[in-house]
């Protein structure tokens, strides 16, 4: 497992949209950590830090620690609420995570060897139904993402859930719902492989038999 990522926390008495107001005017983003047996406890980011985190994948899918009054917290951010103009982050909800009790987290799909499929080497589109596939699993085994291999794939092909395999100790959350994860449509216009290409130059250049 990934070392957790450490968060630059200060905590904050006062809560309210008053109180994320100015903290927001002071420069730092409101937060929540919520879940388990314990109370929920607010606190702030540093913007520059937590747009740093934003920008890297799988923030969703990612164990941060959180130092709060001497003591660590592992959490997984929930929800992050942005401005609608300017996409500023406004707050985050983190949630308490521990060994013992499996999560649901999105994890991002990756697709590799778009060269090595026959489909998309002759014009074909991939066409992804789902970007991120909801899991379950304990914090030790959050996959940083999913790869999902394009070799051999054809024109009309669909790649299921079945078709790939998921690290141990990684189960899908819902199975029927995310069953389709992508496809290869046809494009308007279908292109020729350098095989078939080959096979129309060699028929061209061939002579023509007596009596044609």
């Amino acid at each position: 497992m990934t070392a957790p990522a450490q968060l630059d926390v200060q905590l904050r008495d006062k809560t309210g949209k008053g109180a994320s107001r100015a903290l927001r005017r002071g420069g730092r983003v409101p937060a929540v950590l919520y879940g388990g047996d314990d109370l929920p406890v607010h606190f702030s980011l540093d913007p520059i830090q937590l747009n740093k985190e934003l920008h890297r994948p799988g923030f969703l899918s990612k164990v941060f620690e959180i130092p709060l009054d001497k003591k660590k917290e592992k959490a997984l951010a929930r929800i992050v609420q942005f401005h609608p103009v300017t996409d500023r982050p406004l707050h985050v909800d983190f949630l308490r995570v521990s060994k013992d009790k499996k999560i649901t987290v999105s994890v991002a799909l990756h697709f590799v060897n778009e060269e090595k499929s026959p489909g998309i080497k002759r014009g074909g589109v991939l066409n992804v139904l789902i970007h991120n596939l909801d899991v379950m699993c304990d914090i030790d085994h959050i996959p940083s993402t999913l790869e999902i291999d394009l070799a051999g794939s054809e024109i009309h092909h669909t790649i299921h859930l079945t078709d790939i395999k998921l690290p141990e100790g990684v189960v899908a959350a819902y199975p029927e719902r995310d069953n389709a994860l992508a496809n290869i449509v046809a494009p308007t216009v279908m292109k020729k492989t350098d095989e078939e290409e080959a096979g129309t130059t060699a028929e061209a250049a061939a002579p023509e038999g007596e009596g044609a």
